[in-house]
């Protein structure tokens, strides 16, 4: 049994200020028996005002809120799945990019979220991430002590044939730290990410963003955590920023794909015969 910590956020425009949360944080989930703790998608800076935020946007090397976390998850041994930052690539473009990060503060593993969010809502909330930044180009799964972890970010969720793929590599755990609107997440959130973890027979452990955020945005949190036969385990609700805890047994999913071997009977799928 190995326990997690899922950090349910309201990021705001001043690094500083959610490098300091994200610490505390940290440690608040190291003294909470936690082996790893899982921050949501944008843990460093949300903003929507591009050029409020650019001086405040650096490449991973100069990053200080991943310097930040790196020096907490060393200080309390814990390792941390940053969830994701807004990094500066060369060439001008942003990368959105998860860190993983040992208890000693190594990085083991990096994730480009592969699908950007370009949507016009029936609200009139308008996203356009491929305007600033660039897609991902490989899918990832790294070893933690939640299990073998497989990476992707929001709207990634959307995409079953990613995951098909992380589980063919060997995923048990998937991670999807997000940022969801609230008119998709009431419509779509939990019974997307129940679909993920059934078809998968994985678990599934999704960090949010939650509250109404200094740029006005609106995020609906309910951070998850789903069993692999497709029972939440841990739902923070609409409402509470902080810490949540849950409690994993990687051999349910050995269990659970045995009971349902849906993994095992994957085959390529054929052409698609198309009649009039």
């Amino acid at each position: 049994m190995t326990r997690i910590a899922l950090y349910q956020a309201r990021t705001g425009v001043d690094p500083q200020a959610n490098a300091r949360d994200l610490d505390a944080a940290v440690a608040d989930a190291a003294e909470g028996g936690a082996a790893m703790l899982f921050t949501p998608e944008m843990s460093g800076l949300l903003d929507r005002d591009r050029a409020r935020a650019a001086p405040k946007l650096h490449p991973p090397e100069t990053d200080p809120v991943l310097a930040a976390v790196r020096a907490a998850a060393a200080r309390a041994g814990l390792w941390v799945h940053l969830g994701s930052l807004a990094v500066k690539e060369p060439g001008g473009r942003l990368a959105n990019r998860g860190f993983l990060i040992d208890g000693g503060g190594e990085i083991r593993a990096t994730y480009d979220k592969l699908h950007l969010f370009d949507v016009d809502l029936p609200t009139g909330e308008s996203w356009r991430e491929s305007a600033a930044y660039a897609p991902g180009e490989r899918a990832v799964v790294a070893e933690s002590p939640a299990g073998a972890l497989g990476l992707s970010i929001c709207y990634d969720l959307r995409f079953p044939d990613l995951y098909r793929a992380l589980t063919d590599a060997g995923a048990q755990v998937l991670a999807i730290p997000a940022a969801f609107t609230v008119p998709t997440g009431v419509a779509h959130w939990h019974v997307l990410m129940r679909a993920r973890a059934i078809e998968a027979g994985a678990f599934v452990v999704a960090a949010a963003q939650c509250g109404r955020h200094e740029d006005g945005r609106e995020t609906y949190g309910h951070s998850l955590v789903v069993g692999p036969w497709g029972e939440v385990l841990l739902d923070m609700g609409g409402g509470v920023n902080g810490l949540g805890f849950a409690d994993i047994d990687l051999g349910e999913v050995a269990a659970v794909r045995a009971r349902v071997p849906a993994i095992d009977h994957r085959r390529p799928i054929p052409p698609v015969e198309r009649r009039p």
